[in-house]
């Protein structure tokens, strides 16, 4: 198969579904689904703030740590997108990761990683959530 006729059916592969719900996801229902996250929301919510006081100086991207945050509390937001905000915010918060927070210089950067791919995903439906002075 070229390169090119690949990349059209990669296009066109959720042409048939009308919406999320047409999705098989784990055969579990939408309402299911966003009953198993509701309890992943709240502890981000109750675990989240510690984290960022106490690394807060050492990475640079605790501004979209707050943007995402802030996204996800957004009512207007679909339960998928906030979905895959919550996993990525349940990964900056936990202490097992693949690269250890303790490690000097090198703890972080997979943290930043995952922030970083979830912004290039998200793209500028992010930009309303930061602060007012800030520029992205």
């Amino acid at each position: 198969m070229n390169k090119e006729l690949k990349h059209v059916e990669n296009e066109n592969i959720y042409d048939e579904f009308d919406n999320l719900s047409d999705l098989n996801f784990g055969k579990k229902s939408e309402d299911e689904i966003k009953k198993e996250v509701e309890p992943k929301i709240q502890y981000v919510e109750e675990n989240l703030w510690y984290k960022v006081e106490k690394v807060g100086k050492k990475i640079s991207f605790a501004k979209d740590i707050k943007a995402l945050y802030e996204y996800m509390l957004d009512s207007g937001v679909s339960w998928y997108r906030k979905a895959i905000v919550v996993a990525a915010l349940i990964y900056f918060i936990s202490p097992i990761d693949a690269v250890p927070d303790i490690a000097p210089l090198f703890g972080y950067l997979d943290d930043l990683g995952v922030i970083t791919a979830l912004l290039k995903f998200l793209g500028s439906e992010l930009v309303p959530y930061y602060d007012a002075g800030y520029r992205v």
